[in-house]
């Protein structure tokens, strides 16, 4: 059996389903897309291992989000994995030097972590605590016979069919948040325009995506119009954020720009074919689904696909948290190293484990 749970921002149903009868299907590129529907998984990748894979539904469900906010207790004290943080900075001093050199504008380093709890965990609870913890996310569970069992809790939108016209949006830079960003806060600056408070850093490597995505647009889109950057809230870290509203030709078919758009700037690098080369061959471990994308692709009238990131794979008793960064010359390992445990943290939350 098949399944995916998911509830947009703000929203207070989520939408659950299943597949019974026959297998998800596996397909072999982004393009073929076009003309499909259900829930799409797709991976940072496409492999035999990870393959492109779409639910189609035989039952869906719309039910309320119930209120879980003590659903665990605290599973362990604050720890530095010291073996993978040494390993982090060997990996990061060959990633940086291929900036220093000049072969990437910017380039992202990811890493996983993998913890063990005391006992089986109920995928369904975490995924309703999940959407009790950040609302502002787009929350989904996904589980297919082909890739195991993921959870995600994602800010990022890949591509999304917003009242008769599409979105997507460039997402990059980190800092954690403060007293300062709640809502009516962040509404504020979005609107005055407000991004004082980010780094020249954090700025140049938002701009890249924003450039990227624009160049991509020029190719597949008309009519595009550009708002932002403005910073938006994501659990317990923010982002700079730029949105593209756009047409797609008169079929709306949007397997070509998928093609061009994924992995986008935000989780692969610049130039986008040698960085994505340069990653799977360096990294040291095996993305997986991990910064894929996943959504319903006109599965209930609707398409809204996210980037798959603040995700983890769940094993039973065992879960493989995932996060990455953006380097850029001036970038530090350890300002790094700590931008991945802030984002793991989303999951470590789910969890209620806390780590340092």
């Amino acid at each position: 059996m098949a399944f995916a749970f998911y509830r947009y921002p703000y929203e207070d149903e989520y939408t659950a389903v299943s597949q019974a009868d026959g297998d998800v299907i596996r397909l072999g590129s982004y393009r073929e897309l076009d003309g499909q529907s259900g829930f799409v998984f797709a991976p940072f990748s496409i492999t035999d291992e990870h393959p492109l894979l779409l639910i189609q539904p035989d039952r869906v469900d719309r039910k309320v989000v119930p209120a879980c906010e003590d659903m665990f207790a605290d599973m362990s004290g604050d720890t530095l994995d010291e073996y993978g943080y040494q390993r982090y900075k060997k990996v990061f001093a060959l990633f940086h030097s291929r900036l220093s050199d000049g072969s990437f504008s910017k380039i992202v380093l990811s890493r996983c972590s993998d913890e063990h709890v005391a006992d089986e965990l109920s995928s369904e609870d975490l995924f309703l605590r999940a959407c009790s913890l950040y609302p502002r996310m787009f929350i989904a569970l996904v589980s297919t016979p082909l890739s195991g069992t993921w959870l995600m809790a994602t800010p990022e939108i890949l591509l999304e069919r917003k009242d008769d016209r599409w979105h997507t949006m460039a997402l990059a830079g980190t800092m954690s948040v403060d007293a300062n960003d709640n809502d009516d806060e962040l509404r504020k600056r979005k609107a005055t325009g407000d991004i004082s408070e980010w780094s020249g850093k954090n700025i140049m490597e938002q701009r890249y995506v924003s450039s990227y995505i624009n160049e991509c647009l020029e190719r597949f889109a008309v009519n595009v119009s550009m708002t932002g950057p403005y910073t938006v809230r994501a659990g317990m870290v923010k982002h700079l954020a730029s949105d593209f509203m756009f047409d797609i030709g008169c079929k709306g078919d949007c397997g070509n720009l998928i093609s061009a758009l994924h992995p986008t700037p935000a989780v692969c690098g610049i130039p986008k074919l040698a960085a994505y080369d340069f990653i799977k061959r360096n990294e040291g471990y095996d993305r997986a689904y991990y910064s894929g994308f996943a959504g319903p692709l006109s599965c209930c009238g609707e398409t809204h696909l996210y980037v798959t990131l603040r995700c983890m794979r769940i094993d039973g008793s065992s879960v493989r948290l995932y996060a990455g960064g953006g380097l850029l010359p001036e970038s530090d390992a350890d300002n790094e190293w700590l931008e991945t445990e802030a984002k793991m943290g989303t999951m470590r939350r789910c969890l209620a484990i806390r780590k340092i």
